[in-house]
């Protein structure tokens, strides 16, 4: 089935409030999101069954929504259940999951308020995100920029906001790379295509501020797994030129997990003993053998 297309499983995918057949859940050609980009989503990782940081999955996909100027018709709550029923459904102990919402196609244009909000959830076995993530992923500069706070809603996890994530992406792996990292509208380091990142240098972890980027759930947790071991993390602005100066580096997200990066654009990257420690630090958590 995991090679199979998307459009094309077995199984059941919740929408508007009840399961329906996998290949049934579908959306007509003018629904609004499709034309104008006007969608959010999550997404979640289940392992042994558990979903982990759900409530901080829900409530961040809410606050997407209206950050785009929707109200999602179910509660934090509701999410949840949702979620989680539907990996019941699935049969699968680890997963993804994948909650969304998006206008529907009572109205087409640019003005959308009387369109209906819908609500999905679909939950699909997924390994790595990258293959043989541990020995290190390989990095290129993406030409695109991570746009300015008063251009975008970037606070939202919002589907349009991913167009250039994918431009990026696609660049890069054509280029022979595993993903691309890229800048924000000033010049400094941001993120990559869809995964925050920390660098490393004289025992102690340096990542972009985060304040045009997503409020990352895993970059937060990385930042806690860190402190509580007496790591010292540094928040701050980053510039490219500064990137040879850093003897480690790594990226984190929920599908990402943590994963190592061994070379940026020609500038090697060692994957070190500290960059292990979190990546099994991080697998302890959210297998439940250790907690913050």
């Amino acid at each position: 089935m995991a090679d199979r297309p998307f459009h094309d499983r077995d199984g059941y995918i919740w929408m508007d409030g009840e399961f329906v057949e996998w290949r049934e859940a579908k959306v007509h050609v003018l629904t609004h999101a499709l034309h104008y980009g006007s969608a959010v989503f999550e997404g979640d990782r289940a392992y042994d069954g558990e979903i982990f940081a759900l409530d901080d999955h829900s409530q961040r996909l809410v606050n997407s929504a209206n950050l785009l100027d929707f109200k999602i018709p179910y509660s934090v709550e509701e999410i949840n259940k949702a979620c989680t029923d539907t990996l019941s459904k699935s049969g699968l102990s680890s997963a993804y999951v994948r909650p969304f919402a998006w206008r529907g196609s009572e109205k087409m244009g640019v003005s959308a308020k009387g369109n209906t909000i819908h609500f999905s959830v679909a939950v699909w076995a997924w390994g790595n995100y990258f293959a043989d993530k541990m020995k290190g992923i390989r990095l290129t500069i993406a030409k695109w920029k991570r746009p300015s706070p008063d251009t975008i809603p970037c606070k939202s996890k919002a589907a349009g906001l991913y167009m250039i994530c994918t431009m990026s992406k696609h660049a890069a792996e054509a280029d022979g790379y595993d993903d691309a990292l890229m800048m924000d509208y000033r010049g400094y380091v941001a993120e990559c295509t869809g995964a925050h990142i920390f660098f490393i240098r004289d025992g102690e972890l340096h990542t972009p501020t985060n304040d045009i980027l997503l409020d990352g759930i895993t970059y937060k947790t990385i930042i806690a797994l860190a402190e509580k071991r007496g790591i010292k993390v540094n928040r701050r602005n980053i510039m490219p030129d500064e990137i040879k100066t850093f003897t480690g580096c790594f990226i984190v997200g929920t599908a990402a997990e943590v994963t190592p990066v061994r070379e940026i654009k020609g500038h090697e990257m060692q994957v070190g003993d500290m960059i292990l420690q979190m990546a099994q630090d991080y697998d302890d958590l959210v297998h439940r053998r250790i907690s913050l």
